[in-house]
C-alpha cells in the first residue's frame, strides 16, 4: 500500500508525465499525473519505468539524465 501513495507525491511534486507499472496508473492519474505507456519517460530529470523488464531502457536513461547536470523544477 505504500508504493502507490509514495508514487502519488511523486507525481505531485516533481512530474507532469510519467509512466508505471499498470497496477498503480488508476491512482497517479487520480494524482494529476499524466500517465503514458511507454517504456521509459524523462519528466524534469525524473526517470519512470513500467516493469522490471525495462531495466536496461531505464538504466541508459538515467545515464544519459545525469550527463544533461541538473533540470529545472
Amino acid at each position: 500500500m505504500a508504493t502507490p501513495l509514495a508514487g502519488k507525491k511523486v507525481a505531485i511534486l516533481a512530474a507532469d508525465r510519467l509512466t508505471s507499472y499498470p497496477s498503480i496508473r488508476t491512482d497517479l492519474r487520480n494524482a494529476g499525473a499524466t500517465v503514458v505507456d511507454e517504456e521509459v519517460v524523462t519528466d524534469r530529470g525524473l526517470v519512470t519505468s513500467q516493469s522490471p523488464d525495462d531495466l536496461p531502457a531505464f538504466c541508459a536513461k538515467i545515464v544519459e539524465e545525469f550527463a544533461a547536470g541538473p533540470h529545472e523544477r
